[in-house]
């Protein structure tokens, strides 16, 4: 299943320098203010080593590779890659005011073409990042390939709830979103396209066997929200 953004990398990432400095406060929004819970239940999915060479995609404002750094320690490695200038400026604040500099090497570049070579990886992570990217079938290959052989996949994401119930609220509350957002800082319209791409991204099943035609096994998601989200986790054999 091709999954593909109708919207050019050139305009995401505009869109993404418009909304950096109201980037957090946004995703507590579409979280239903749940997103540091999602990252705890996130890390209890995905097994982080002390020691584990770490790839966060899509690193946005840098709070998973914060996370990913406080579990490898001192003696891993973390990189934080994305594809913006702004976010990975606010993602250097973070790292500073958590002193953990020496441990995370922030990297722009393209999640669809990582500077990386075959293996490099114990450990890939992206949160809320694969719905706006051009191509996440793409993206998945790319994780796929920089991991090592018995390394470990773990997506964050949103995702559709499957209660006919839940998701009609689930509907009614996106139509809100773009103003609540707004209220946080920012325009509506870019709100607008984020709202768009958290409601049409694919289901968690759908994200599963996606991360299978990337060549994953033990594929595995849990639902969050009553599946407003998802985490999913894949191993490369």
């Amino acid at each position: 299943m091709a999954i593909t953004n109708h919207h050019s990398e050139t305009e995401v990432n505009a869109l993404f320098s418009r909304v950096a400095g109201h980037y957090d406060r946004m995703n507590n929004v579409i979280s239903l203010g749940t997103q540091k819970h999602w990252r705890r239940v996130f890390f209890r999915q995905v097994p982080v080593k002390s020691g584990a060479r770490c790839l966060d995609l899509c690193c946005g404002t840098g709070d998973l590779t914060i996370a990913l750094a406080q579990r490898a320690g001192r003696s891993g490695s973390v990189v934080g890659l994305d594809f913006n200038t702004e976010m990975l400026t606010l993602a250097e604040k973070k790292i500073r005011e958590q002193r953990l500099q020496k441990d995370i090497s922030l990297v722009q570049a393209d999640a669809m073409h990582l500077p990386y070579p075959t293996g490099s990886f114990d450990v890939v992570t992206i949160g809320f990042g694969l719905r706006n990217v051009p191509d996440a079938d793409q993206v998945l290959r790319e994780a796929y390939r920089v991991l090592r052989p018995g390394g470990v996949f773990g997506c964050l994401e949103m995702s559709q709830p499957k209660n006919p119930v839940v998701k009609v609220g689930w509907r009614a509350y996106f139509k809100l979103f773009p103003v609540l957002a707004r209220l946080s800082g920012g325009g509506y319209h870019d709100y607008r396209y984020l709202q768009k791409t958290a409601q049409a991204f694919v289901s968690a099943t759908q994200l599963a066997a996606m991360m299978e035609g990337a060549g994953f096994a033990n594929v595995h998601f849990r639902r969050l929200n009553l599946g407003a989200g998802a985490i999913h986790v894949g191993v490369k054999d």
